[in-house]
């Protein structure tokens, strides 16, 4: 079945507090967002990319495949006030018979063993999503203070969510919520499945100064 991964790169990333978008922050004199495309394009060259990518970063993005010679083929289209909106702009770009993986532009470090576990996935259930166990101890917070959690419960998701395009597109005719946090929850409201799959433990997604520093240190 053919492959398509949408990338979301719609947002302004203000928690990074820096001038420059956190996805065109450079790691190894390249650009995050690039080390997102390569790794896809590392496990499937036949792939088709799809780039959901805030309008104003448009001419910057440009000129960064320029400065890169940066090869990778993909159409690129107008990032949405939300990430569903951006998803959403982006289906009207894809295929309708064929595997959709939608990925966080600044998770520079999924593995292609992760990759393929989705894609695989997806193919049989037709919904795939990553995760990785928690392994610190955690506490919920309650009217009276807090209480303790069974971390064996519990899953920290990740990206790429792959769905088959059929139950990713008709999700998507849903009416926006704010409880829409990711494609899964997108996709589950609609009354779908969520799969789990096993991720991988460096595809971190890079929010904050340190996390740059641990993805650097990594990708080198």
């Amino acid at each position: 079945m053919k492959k398509t991964v949408i990338i979301v790169a719609g947002g302004k990333g203000t928690r990074m507090k820096g001038k420059t978008p956190k996805q065109f922050i450079e790691i190894n004199d390249k650009p995050l967002l690039m080390h997102s495309f390569e790794c896809f394009h590392r496990y499937d060259h036949s792939i088709l990319f799809i780039l959901a990518l805030h309008p104003g970063y448009f001419s910057i993005w440009r000129d960064l495949i320029r400065k890169n010679h940066f090869s990778i083929k993909h159409d690129i289209v107008k990032g949405g006030d939300t990430r569903f909106h951006s998803v959403l702009n982006a289906l009207d770009k894809s295929c309708d018979e064929c595997l959709i993986a939608v990925h966080d532009a600044v998770r520079p470090l999924v593995s292609s063993e992760t990759i393929e576990r989705c894609f695989n996935v997806a193919e049989q259930k037709g919904t795939a999503v990553p995760c990785i166990g928690v392994s610190e101890s955690v506490r919920e917070l309650t009217a009276d203070g807090s209480r303790p959690v069974d971390r064996d419960r519990l899953r920290v998701i990740q990206t790429p969510q792959v769905f088959r395009a059929d139950i990713l597109k008709q999700a998507y005719q849903q009416t926006y919520i704010r409880a829409f946090s990711d494609d899964a929850s997108v996709v589950e409201y609609a009354g779908y499945t969520i799969t789990l799959v096993q991720g991988n433990r460096e595809n971190i997604k890079i929010t904050t100064r340190e996390d740059l520093l641990i993805a650097e240190a990594l990708i080198k």
